[in-house]
């Protein structure tokens, strides 16, 4: 019952559709027309940066996962008189 009222109050606080234009209004207000393609660019970068660390990330521990090969020793010692 409390989940639902927290996820029902996360769903009401979301903005709506009038509530984007103010929004979308005020970011061409502030950065200007120009600027927002640069903004974007940005935006798009950090994002391909965060999935590269991500995935390297995700490598590294994949190949510590795995099995590493074991070697065969060979017993200097004899045990011949």
């Amino acid at each position: 019952m409390i989940f639902s009222n927290v996820l029902l109050s996360i769903f009401l606080a979301m903005p709506g559709g009038t509530e984007w234009i103010f929004i979308l209004l005020a970011v061409v207000l502030l950065f200007g027309g120009k600027k927002i393609p640069e903004l974007m660019k940005g935006i798009g970068k950090g994002v391909r940066d965060f999935n590269d660390a991500k995935a390297s990330v995700k490598n590294d521990i994949e190949e510590g996962m795995k099995p590493k090969p074991v070697k065969e020793t060979v017993n200097p010692v004899s045990n011949s008189i």
